[in-house]
């Protein structure tokens, strides 16, 4: 069974925030699957899914983002038998909005929620899906930033961007992480591009 944690803060405050893009992730995919991500298991929101036969397991952590790890670990042990590969998907303020990237394991690079999944793993040997939401402009504070919804011109740019993740989260579970590096990590949206469509 392949597991995929949507990084992401609980509650209607958060929900359409740059912080909540792997939620959002996980949303498109369980929309296209036909499964909800609601049954409650420990510290986690979770739904099951079949992909072409693959058993593929969603889970939401529901600590709030700086405490992710212990939902993840969780989750390991509750389904340690039945786990076979890890997939995270989080936000990242080091790509521009329009960027994906599929990483196999790597450094934190700042975001609380990978610190905590790698302090409690106590490994940083998982796959990673990064959506890029850019870096913050002017007197914006990271967190604020974070913390905050898209603007106008940026949500039709994520809608496509998350849409494309969902293709690459498929790809990954059927085929592996080289696939869908070598497939989806040259995709692109222009906010430029969207800004010229819409005037």
């Amino acid at each position: 069974m392949k597991l995929l944690v949507g990084l992401g803060n609980p509650g209607a405050r958060y929900q359409n925030t740059r912080h909540n893009v792997g939620f959002m992730v996980l949303d498109a995919l369980a929309a296209e699957w036909g499964v909800r991500i609601e049954k409650k298991r420990g510290t986690s929101l979770v739904g099951k899914a079949l992909c072409e036969g693959e058993k593929i397991l969603l889970l939401k952590p529901q600590t709030y983002m700086n405490r992710s790890g212990e939902a993840v670990l969780e989750a390991l042990h509750y389904y340690r038998d039945a786990i076979d590969d890890l997939l995270v998907i989080h936000d990242d303020l080091d790509l521009e909005v329009g960027r994906l990237r599929f990483k196999r394991n790597g450094g934190a690079g700042g975001h609380n929620g990978l610190k905590s999944i790698m302090q409690m793993l106590n490994s940083a040997d998982f796959d990673r899906l990064k959506i890029g939401i850019g870096r913050p402009h002017g007197a914006w504070k990271t967190e604020d930033y974070v913390l905050g919804v898209f603007d106008p011109e940026e949500k039709a740019v994520i809608t496509e961007v998350i849409a494309e993740a969902a293709q690459g989260v498929k790809l990954w579970c059927l085929q592996g992480i080289d696939e869908a590096m070598n497939k989806h990590n040259s995709f692109q949206v222009s906010l430029k591009k969207e800004k010229e469509e819409q005037q």
